[in-house]
């Protein structure tokens, strides 16, 4: 990592879309340093051509789809200051992560889950350490089906991709209540884009579906990347810890960034310990118990 006088970020998915249009506006602040979390080098050093000269920046390879290569990425951050919880994939056919996950559930939320709890204690190190976890308006259309997560018995793309941005919700929200419990440092927050165009509604699969995305919704109701980005980067570098960030305008599809709200379901208490404890089984990863008490990871 190169020396540097400013705040160091962890962006997931930082090669396109919302991870890079983030890690653009972060750029312009002098002296900060990017790390680029990304599965393809090629891109990340792309994607690096694109920001501000006054950063510094750097491209590290990770595959959330294998928590193999989560540990491996951890392993080598020696320092960080705010992880943006970012990178995702939406709706397509129905695949397994390396270690037999469904895969939404498992880069969105899981990956995730155990990214945070390896570098908790260098967050904890940190300058205005912050865990920013990004959801999506679609979280309030989840649920958390405990009985079939990995979609064995029924699957649906879109139903799938709900569960992930529920699970992302209620870990932020569950992660800021055992965060305060502990008296940590650590802020976490949620935030969402609101409907952003950024290529993530390309990989779900042909169908009307995404035919109704590409060709009318885009077009006629999103906003662009860097607009989308603006709420991750408010919660990236102000505002407490609990809230959840997004467009502030009409069904907060756009407008400007400020605090909205939850669902229900994101807020109930049992399901975050249900979902907690699934998710510490299948990561082998345990950040903190229920009273706020570090755990070592996994």
């Amino acid at each position: 990592m190169r020396m540097t006088t400013g705040r160091v970020f962890v962006i997931t998915g930082a090669s396109s879309g919302l991870g890079l249009a983030t890690a653009r506006l972060l750029s312009a602040v002098a002296g900060t340093h990017l790390v680029l979390a990304v599965r393809d080098p090629g891109r990340g050093r792309a994607a690096q051509a694109q920001l501000a000269s006054g950063s510094s920046s750097e491209v590290r390879v990770v595959d959330l789809a294998d928590l193999d290569s989560v540990r491996a990425f951890a392993g080598g951050v020696e320092r960080v200051d705010v992880l943006v919880n970012n990178a995702g994939v939406m709706a397509p056919p129905r695949t397994l992560s390396a270690q037999g996950y469904e895969l939404q559930f498992a880069v969105n939320h899981l990956a995730h889950f155990a990214l945070t709890g390896l570098l908790l204690d260098r967050l904890a190190a940190g300058a205005d350490p912050r865990v920013v976890t990004v959801s999506s308006t679609l979280h309030r259309q989840g649920r958390i089906d405990f009985d079939d997560l990995d979609g064995a018995r029924a699957y649906s793309a879109t139903g799938a991709y709900n569960q992930s941005k529920l699970a992302n919700a209620i870990f932020g929200l569950e992660l800021h209540r055992r965060l305060t419990a502990a008296g940590s440092p650590v802020r976490s927050l949620l935030a969402h884009p609101g409907y952003a165009a950024t290529g993530l509604q390309a990989t779900v699969k042909p169908g009307l579906y995404r035919w109704a995305l590409m060709k009318l919704g885009n077009p006629l109701l999103a906003v662009s990347a860097e607009q989308g980005a603006r709420p991750i980067v408010l919660a990236a570098t102000s505002g407490e810890g609990g809230r959840f960030i997004g467009p502030t305008g009409l069904g907060e599809m756009r407008g400007a960034p400020g605090v909205v709200h939850p669902s229900a379901a994101a807020r109930d208490s049992e399901t975050a310990r249900r979902l907690w404890a699934v998710s510490e089984e299948r990561t082998g990863v345990r950040l903190l118990d229920p009273a706020g008490r570090h755990q070592e990871p996994g």
